[in-house]
């Protein structure tokens, strides 16, 4: 991603198409290449593009059908060269899951690269504490990569809290929350007033394209990594194009399938850093993962090919 891109830029490639792209477009790759990764802007640590989500998919217990899938999602994500896992404490038993599997990866070296991201959901410094210390316990760790404010709840509060923490060395890096358009002038706000924020997690998709509009060219130019939730429209993306054949030009940006056509569109915004779309299946983590290498295009490629996707592009 070009570190070079204003704020202006930005908002103009918004304004004409509600995405863009960092990176130049490439030609049909000849051989698998290695996942993308984006820097994180107050760490320079660079993040793999695709990770893992678990709301939904990873809240089972032990002996379930789909519980006994879940290692299998993980190897997938580690073998395509994704770390990002993210939960929340909202998640169900979500957070107690990816702490049971990876405290089962005993000899994988991946056990140690996983980017452990979790979230506060609760109000008042006493509780706000509690509920992270649990998040610590059923993850099964001593440090999480990224605490974040969940849905902005008592956001003041906790926030001093995670500063902190972060001092402490507890948290690598703290962040906010939310996925619904109604939430984005209190987002914007707090993203404005807020000078040490490391990340933004907010939803994006081809079908909800109005994060990029302000939030993501903002988080750009303050500095702060944007993590991409419900990149598939909550699901139902998919399920209105699952009839529909894949056009011919996919195979262009090396897509095979229309999970990869809509997580290649999130990632072509140049704030974007990654993406978390969740799953409980295997095959699906690997085909989301793909799409995270290869090819990328750009905002010139979606509206020269915007008729072929009527059901989004209205």
């Amino acid at each position: 991603m070009s570190e070079g891109l204003t704020r202006a830029q930005l908002l103009r490639f918004g304004a004409a198409s509600s995405l863009a792209l960092g990176l130049p477009f490439t030609a049909h790759a000849q051989r698998p290449t290695p996942m993308n990764t984006r820097p994180i802007p107050s760490s320079k640590e660079n993040l793999p593009v695709i990770g893992c989500g678990t709301w939904l998919g990873f809240d089972y217990r032990p002996g379930t059908a789909e519980y006994q899938r879940l290692p299998g999602v993980l190897d997938a994500l580690f073998a395509a060269g994704g770390t990002v896992i993210d939960s929340s404490p909202m998640y169900g038993r979500s957070e107690e899951t990816t702490g049971e599997l990876l405290a089962a990866r005993t000899t994988s070296p991946q056990r140690d690269k996983a980017f452990l991201a979790t979230k506060v959901w609760t109000s008042g410094r006493d509780a706000g504490i509690a509920q992270m210390e649990q998040s610590f316990a059923r993850l099964r760790t001593d440090r999480i990569d990224l605490m974040q404010i969940h849905n902005l709840v008592d956001w003041r509060t906790h926030l001093a809290t995670l500063r902190a923490w972060k001092d402490q060395g507890r948290i690598r890096h703290l962040g906010i929350t939310h996925y619904t358009a109604s939430a984005y002038a209190e987002v914007e706000a707090v993203l404005r007033a807020e000078k040490q924020l490391d990340f933004l997690q907010i939803n994006y998709s081809i079908d909800a394209r109005e994060a990029a509009d302000r939030l993501l060219p903002l988080a750009a130019e303050r500095g702060i990594a944007a993590i991409v939730n419900m990149p598939f429209g909550g699901g139902g993306l998919l399920r209105k194009l699952r009839d529909q054949p894949l056009p011919a030009w996919a195979s262009e940006i090396d897509c095979k399938s229309w999970a990869q056509v809509l997580l290649k569109f999130v990632l072509s915004h140049p704030a974007v850093t990654c993406t978390i779309p969740g799953t409980n299946r295997p095959e699906h983590m690997a085909e989301n993962a793909a799409a995270g290498s290869g090819a990328m295009p750009d905002a010139a490629f979606w509206r020269r090919h915007a008729d072929a996707l009527p059901i989004v592009f209205r």
